[in-house]
């Protein structure tokens, strides 16, 4: 029953990802050496060192090949970046970053401004880590939300522009300000 469940697991049928054991011994020399020689293997099977299947698992998905897939976009910061722009211009897809972030984002990582598409998967992994440590996506909508919230609850002056969906920064309304306003309309008796 085992072997019918792992004959049919679309992983290790994939012609898309490199599994010859050429490749995977040159990518990881010494992990494959203690796995072959460790006593667990041969006494536990497949089920031995799981931290070393781990790192292992890791290190192939970072340095796997792929060979006739190609990949629509990356997911960094859960939003999708588009793969055929510069890699700064593409990080100001995530909410919450800027071009001034992105440019200081790859100044802190070192990277080099190229097509997202030729991104490694240790510089990938890298660019998730430094993103991860801002305020992005639907965490930074749910703090304004918040802030706005809050302001509307202590019933300050700007909480009472935002009740009333008008400016709160001073701007003047009689003539202008239709964006928080909405369309003009034309009373009728």
């Amino acid at each position: 029953m085992r072997s019918q469940v792992e004959a049919q697991d679309p992983v290790h049928k994939s012609p898309y990802i490199s599994t010859d054991p050429v490749s995977t011994s040159s990518l990881l020399p010494s992990l494959r050496s203690q796995w072959c020689s460790s006593p667990l293997r041969n006494m536990l099977g497949l089920r031995g060192s799981v931290r070393l299947l781990t790192e292992i698992n890791q290190s192939l998905l970072q340095n796997a090949t792929f060979r006739c897939q190609r990949v629509q976009g990356l997911r960094v910061g859960n939003t999708e970046i588009p793969n055929d722009k510069k890699l700064e211009v593409a990080l100001q897809y995530i909410h919450g970053i800027g071009r001034k972030r992105a440019h200081q984002i790859l100044c802190e990582l070192s990277l080099v401004n190229k097509p997202t598409k030729d991104l490694t998967g240790i510089e990938l992994n890298s660019l998730r880590e430094e993103v991860s440590k801002y305020l992005t996506g639907p965490d930074l909508a749910r703090r304004v939300k918040a802030d706005v919230q809050r302001l509307v609850d202590i019933e300050c002056y700007r909480g009472y522009r935002h009740v009333e969906g008008l400016p709160c920064r001073g701007q003047r309304t009689s003539t202008n300000a239709r964006t928080r306003k909405g369309k003009w309309v034309l009373f009728q008796e």
